[in-house]
């Protein structure tokens, strides 16, 4: 069974062996972080986990039933009850259905740990499969945007349905 963990400092060496392991398959959907990105590592993710710290953003990590790190699900920018997911599963974990668990997953994480109502996305058009797993998800589409000069569109979802209520009092 996966699981998702907050980004912790020991998780920094696994965490860019994965980087590394999936650079190639990543930068067929995203911009290629750059060789300066790798380098300093340690250095950024340290600067993340003080974002993480002051409630700015959320990292998270998926690891798979033998303990790797097989994706991260991330939230960025939390301000105003909302937030910017971001996600990366590795190529060798693709096609499971890991995504989707991932994001409906971090759903309920954001809403009952972090108070958020709603959560933003934005994809490059030619992403069908993050385009199916937002969709599938509950996310709507809801404009147009260009993500580093390629056509993209942005989505939302309300996150109320996943908020844990206490149960009502049941009659005696």
């Amino acid at each position: 069974m996966p699981e998702i963990q907050l980004l912790r400092p020991d998780h920094i060496p696994p965490l860019l062996a994965f980087e590394l392991e999936n650079r190639d398959y990543f930068t067929r959907w995203v911009p290629n972080r750059g060789d300066d990105y790798f380098a300093h590592f340690d250095e950024r993710l340290g600067a993340l986990l003080a974002e993480q710290e002051a409630g700015i953003c959320y990292f998270h990590v998926v690891l798979n039933d033998k303990g790797e790190i097989v994706g991260r699900v991330n939230l960025v920018d939390a301000a105003d009850g909302e937030a910017e997911l971001g996600y990366r599963i590795a190529e060798r974990a693709t096609g499971a259905g890991l995504a989707q668990w991932a994001v409906r997953e971090l759903c309920g994480i954001a809403a009952n740990s972090y108070r958020l109502t709603g959560l933003r996305a934005g994809i490059t058009v030619a992403n069908k499969a993050s385009q199916a797993v937002l969709e599938r998800s509950g996310f709507e589409v809801v404009g147009e945007a260009a993500f580093r000069g390629k056509p993209g569109l942005t989505y939302h979802r309300s996150l109320a349905e996943f908020l844990v209520h206490p149960s009502a009092p049941t009659a005696s």
